[in-house]
């Protein structure tokens, strides 16, 4: 879907570095299919070391011609960047936005044109390349369209499309869930010191139980509650812990905590709205 492409993508961050590095390990495209924009001069040496391609000050230079332009940008500078982009982009090009918050709606309000838009929601360990991305398509975007914006979040790790309504929750959940496991890698591990295991032994038994569990949820399918039942045996020392963790309320804590995120998304895109 991508070979032959041309990319620009205006932001050249951390998860800018994070896609482009992605898209060119997987070979889905080449050191001169890809150009950037950047905020500062001394940011070019710095794109130009780490990933080898060409960037510049100038946005609309940088779009310019390309078939894909990736938006990094702040969530509060999209409105300024789409309408400085407006009459250089064209309806031949597919427009993806990874700003949290920011509607297909919202960037299509300040386009003159009918242009594909795209919108994505990764999370940090894209950086990782173990990254999980909620995408979902604006009024203009067909098939295709969907497609390529797909193959450039798979290159750092795995994709699902939803319905725009829910990617509030998927923001509050794969967004911002690394933080909320983290929280739970680190209260392991202090336990694991607790107990008189050395610190950094602690944090490598807890976070590596972690990543085999997640594994095997996504590669086994079975249902979290049938993994957790075969780790629990009877009258053995797993089910005390979980009656610990089921008097302390973790369940619904984790619940909470992810509808709450999904509430302060959603006032995020009130503000959004409130600059049309």
């Amino acid at each position: 879907m991508l070979t032959g492409k041309k990319l620009a993508v205006v932001g050249v961050g951390k998860l800018g570095e994070a896609l482009i590095s992605g898209l060119l390990k997987k070979g889905e495209l080449k050191i001169g299919d890809i150009t950037g924009s950047v905020g500062h001069e001394s940011s070019i040496a710095r794109v130009k070391e780490r990933l080898g391609i060409e960037s510049s000050l100038d946005n609309r230079q940088v779009v310019k011609g390309k078939d894909i332009v990736l938006l990094a940008v702040k969530p509060q500078n999209m409105d300024l960047v789409v309408r400085e982009l407006n009459d250089v982009l064209t309806e031949d090009q597919l427009l993806v936005s990874v700003a949290a918050s920011v509607t297909t709606a919202f960037v299509q309000e300040r386009l003159d044109k009918p242009i594909a838009v795209v919108r994505a929601m990764p999370n940090t360990p894209s950086l990782m390349n173990a990254g999980m991305t909620g995408l979902c398509s604006g009024a203009h975007a067909g098939e295709k369209d969907k497609k390529m914006a797909e193959e450039i979040f798979k290159c750092v790790g795995r994709t699902v499309f939803v319905d725009e309504s829910l990617m509030d929750g998927v923001t509050a959940l794969s967004a911002s869930g690394p933080a909320y496991l983290y929280v739970i890698i680190e209260s392991l591990a202090e336990a694991g010191v607790k107990l008189g295991i050395p610190r950094d032994v602690s944090t490598l038994l807890a976070a590596q139980t972690m990543y085999g569990a997640a594994s095997m949820v996504l590669e086994s399918k079975a249902h979290p509650a049938l993994l957790k039942d075969s780790v629990t045996t009877p009258a053995g020392c797993t089910i005390d812990g979980l009656m610990e963790l089921e008097e302390g309320k973790l369940r619904v804590t984790l619940i909470k905590a992810v509808v709450k995120a999904a509430e302060r998304a959603r006032e995020l895109v009130n503000t959004q709205n409130s600059k049309k």
